[in-house]
């Protein structure tokens, strides 16, 4: 791929409908305004939409894609629309017309068509799904495996952490990100064989440009005491399902509370600068944008009800994620996983 970075959108995906989309994507351009645009979908649809946003009309090419991966669909069947508007966006990216691909459509979909289309890099044996959550520390963590792989052995995990320590060093500019595995507890002889052997290699890896601080509990994910928190993709969905639900459950219980009496009212009124906070802090639309990680190309998915604001920073991580070359730096931490002592060779081969 050559001149402006180029990114291939799948414009049918998100819950919201195509002006959304291409909303979002007009926001993302104000903020990176080199950003180059492959639109695929319904072209009539698109370009109706993009009547709305001439800056975004202007830097963008518009496909027209007969069908749409349906959010009901199996990986079996998505895979077999050649013609879908999701499948043609990771297209791009797999022929060099595109440096990524943003898709806010069917999970499972996206993840089987962009390792079936781009395939894993070297030393990858499989991709990992990470996203950005916030904490009360410094900067959000990234927390990986969020659902792509549900049994992982203990290379896979020491994986995960070296590319989502590459990823937190691009996200927070760091240069040693701090990493922990999550657990059931942090003592070292707690939880499965897969998890401890995995520690016992990251501890060995010293020459990596990450910082193995051992363990984490779920209760401490959003304490800000680590950059990256790497697990099982099981165990990483069922976490930020319930963060997300907790943040849910919070704001809905202050909602009744300050409405449940003319004093509340008045309360509510008194604390809205703090509550403006707490909104913007737990908005899952400010931490939206998932990647595949480990792919020889960045894949990002976007939350399906995401906003425009929410598809904005989906379709920046995308553009920041080409910026910094994401791939180059995984391929060169990974190739000095190759290299560590021999705790790395005694790992489980992967399942195929």
């Amino acid at each position: 791929m050559s001149g402006q970075p180029r990114i291939a959108i799948d414009a049918m995906g998100g819950d919201e409908g195509v002006h959304v989309m291409m909303a979002g994507a007009a926001l993302a351009r104000r903020r990176h305004d080199g950003l180059r645009f492959t639109l695929f979908g319904d072209e009539v649809r698109i370009k109706a939409a993009l009547d709305q946003h001439p800056n975004l009309r202007a830097a963008s090419d518009v496909v027209h894609a007969d069908t749409v991966v349906d959010g009901s669909d199996k990986p079996s069947v998505a895979i077999r629309k050649k013609s879908s508007s999701m499948a043609m966006a990771i297209a791009a990216v797999k022929a060099g017309e595109a440096g990524a691909a943003v898709s806010a459509g069917n999970t499972g979909a996206l993840m089987a068509m962009a390792k079936l289309a781009l395939r894993t890099m070297p030393g990858v044996d499989r991709p990992a799904l990470a996203a950005l959550l916030p904490t009360l520390g410094d900067n959000d963590v990234v927390m990986l495996d969020l659902g792509a792989n549900t049994e992982c052995d203990a290379r896979n995990l020491v994986q995960f952490a070296v590319m989502g320590a590459a990823y937190s060093r691009i996200a927070f500019d760091l240069e040693r990100p701090r990493v922990r595995l999550l657990n059931i507890g942090t003592e070292d002889l707690k939880g499965t064989d897969e998890i401890r052997d995995a520690a016992a290699v990251l501890r060995s890896a010293t020459s990596l440009p990450l910082q193995f601080d051992g363990f984490t509990e779920g209760d401490k994910i959003a304490r800000g005491d680590a950059d990256v928190i790497v697990c099982d993709g099981f165990s990483g969905n069922v976490a930020l399902k319930t963060a997300e639900g907790t943040a849910r459950f919070v704001t809905d219980v202050l909602r009744k509370a300050f409405t449940s009496s003319i004093r509340s009212k008045i309360g509510f009124l008194i604390s809205k600068p703090a509550m403006h906070l707490l909104k913007h802090h737990l908005d899952p639309n400010n931490h939206n944008g998932a990647v595949f990680l480990g792919l020889n190309g960045v894949v990002v998915k976007s939350h399906g009800s995401a906003n425009d604001k929410g598809v904005a920073n989906a379709v920046h991580v995308a553009a920041r994620l080409l910026e910094e070359d994401i791939t180059r730096r995984i391929a060169a931490d990974m190739a000095g996983i190759q290299s560590l002592s021999a705790a790395a060779s005694k790992l489980e081969q992967p399942v195929k």
